[in-house]
């Protein structure tokens, strides 16, 4: 079982003031640890307000690589790229200046892709500061979907990214083929930030802790895994 400490909040507002601090601190501590601070960041709604405050800070950005933890295999100035919104939220101002590693490159498809992006990915400081995640109401995280193509090595490789093609859904939308952190590179990170909201999510993180098929919520294997230190964090 992973060390799982859950922070619930009132408000959304609270939650993010409470994020951002840390991850602030998070970042501080990486630089003056290791002369460099790594952070993994998911697209979505929740993040968005502790990624424009980072954004603000006089950190020293020069020294922060900035990943993502998945990505839709779309040009990055596609409405549903998870890059194109990580620039206009974290990557702005001060956060600028941050070297940001993409998962999107050239090749025609995700599976194809892999190979330079784990290259690109190798290069990145272990273990990595902070990773962010979400979770889906199939009890997805990252690309990590139920039951996709991929997600048996996903789970079980020792590299870092993987492709994925998930089974189209409302979760997934059309667009089903995306790379991702695997769950050894989610395991490299001091602390996992777990990030879910409204009481119909909250249900969906209780169903996967309690334990079953990780097939079936590909979250119970990060919650189910000895080493990952997870910090969830719920507002309604």
């Amino acid at each position: 079982m992973a060390t799982i400490i859950e922070k619930f909040f009132d408000s959304k507002d609270e939650l993010t003031a409470e994020l951002s601090t840390s991850l602030e601190q998070r970042l501080v501590s990486g630089i003056n640890n290791d002369g460099r601070a790594v952070l993994m960041v998911s697209g979505g709604s929740s993040p968005a307000p502790a990624y424009k405050y980072l954004s603000n800070l006089e950190l020293d950005w020069k020294n922060i690589d900035v990943a993502m933890v998945d990505e839709r295999w779309v040009d990055s100035t596609h409405d549903k790229s998870n890059e194109a919104f990580i620039k206009s939220t974290l990557l702005q101002n001060h956060g600028a200046a941050a070297n940001f590693i993409t998962m999107k490159n050239a090749a025609k498809t995700a599976k194809q892709g892999s190979e330079e992006c784990e290259k690109a990915y190798q290069q990145l400081k272990q273990s990595f500061d902070v990773t962010i995640l979400g979770m889906g109401p199939d009890g997805h995280t990252a690309s990590l979907f139920p039951h996709s193509e991929g997600l048996k090595l996903g789970l079980t490789t020792s590299q870092l990214v993987c492709a994925i093609n998930a089974i189209e859904s409302d979760v997934t939308g059309s667009i089903t083929e995306r790379m991702t952190l695997t769950l050894s590179a989610i395991a490299q990170s001091k602390v996992v930030k777990l990030l879910i909201s409204g009481e119909e999510k909250l249900a969906v993180y209780k169903t996967a802790k309690a334990g079953g098929d990780v097939s079936d919520m590909p979250l119970r294997a990060v919650l189910n895994h000895p080493t990952i230190n997870i910090e969830v964090y719920w507002a309604p």
